[in-house]
């Protein structure tokens, strides 16, 4: 879709080319929601592809994802053998259930900067303890957790001015073993219900619950829980934060995200091979 309120485009080769925020300005990334519908308010781009920061760079700290990764990199990262929760990078950028052409434009950060609950890349980032870097507008940065970074619908955790720039997953949560549930009313449809599951070989025990509530819900219990405490935990979150849209009633979210807990609970409970 034409953007036809946009009268200037900017593509800093650095960060201080981006400058101070004005009315009308917006981030550029892939694009694939920007340029889906009207968007009558936006003057400027600011394209953050010309900065072209590395898309992923693995290490002994784990790895760090920079927010204009395309779906399709993050996709094709091999990782090393030890990073036990590495195939959950595959099943997150699954979830998309998006075209080739979609991978290969929508980045990981444009994913997380729109906050829609169904969102696959905010799941995998919060559910593997990643970390926002943010920069300031006033020239530094500021970090905090992706779990708490997309905070509703279109309410990404960001002041005016200030740009996600990548997100860091630490090495402790790559070689964690874990499991993972998805739920849709149709076979090919968005995401109603999404939970992942860890387990830490100390066995420090984690689940974050996402697609069905308005923003990420993460649980964290110092080892395996028994059924009731996990059920528990999952029945205390109020019935109005689970998202409501055609793609699933709080009701039906609720239920499933009891049921799906409770398999994961139990898969994860089983004694590592």
């Amino acid at each position: 879709m034409d953007l036809n309120t946009v009268a200037e485009l900017l593509r800093p080769r650095g960060r201080q080319e981006i400058g101070l925020p004005r009315a009308g300005d917006a981030f550029l990334g892939g694009g694939t929601w920007l340029f889906s519908e009207p968007q009558r308010d936006l003057r400027r781009l600011i394209d953050l592809g010309a900065l072209r920061w590395p898309a992923l760079e693995a290490g002994p700290h784990g790895l760090t994802i920079a927010a204009t990764c395309t779906v399709a990199e993050l996709y094709a990262f091999e990782a090393p053998p030890s990073w036990r929760a590495a195939p959950l990078i595959g099943k997150c950028c699954r979830a998309f259930l998006a075209s080739f052409k979609v991978w290969n434009t929508a980045t990981v950060g444009g994913n997380l900067c729109l906050s829609l609950p169904a969102g696959p890349m905010i799941s995998l980032c919060a559910a593997l303890d990643g970390i926002c870097v943010i920069w300031t507008v006033e020239g530094g940065e500021r970090r905090m957790p992706a779990a708490e970074f997309a905070r509703g619908p279109q309410d990404p955790a960001l002041a005016p001015g200030e740009v996600l720039r990548a997100i860091e997953i630490p090495v402790e949560a790559l070689t964690r073993r874990f499991a993972f549930r998805r739920a849709s009313l149709t076979p090919l449809g968005r995401s109603g219900v999404l939970l992942i599951g860890t387990r830490a070989p100390d066995d420090d025990f984690g689940l974050t619950i996402t697609a069905a509530t308005r923003r990420p819900v993460p649980l964290r219990f110092d080892e395996v829980p028994t059924r009731d405490a996990l059920q528990h935990a999952v029945t205390s979150i109020p019935l109005s934060l689970y998202y409501d849209d055609v793609h699933g009633l709080p009701d039906w979210r609720r239920h499933m995200s009891l049921l799906f807990a409770e398999e994961i609970r139990a898969e994860l409970a089983e004694d590592a091979p």
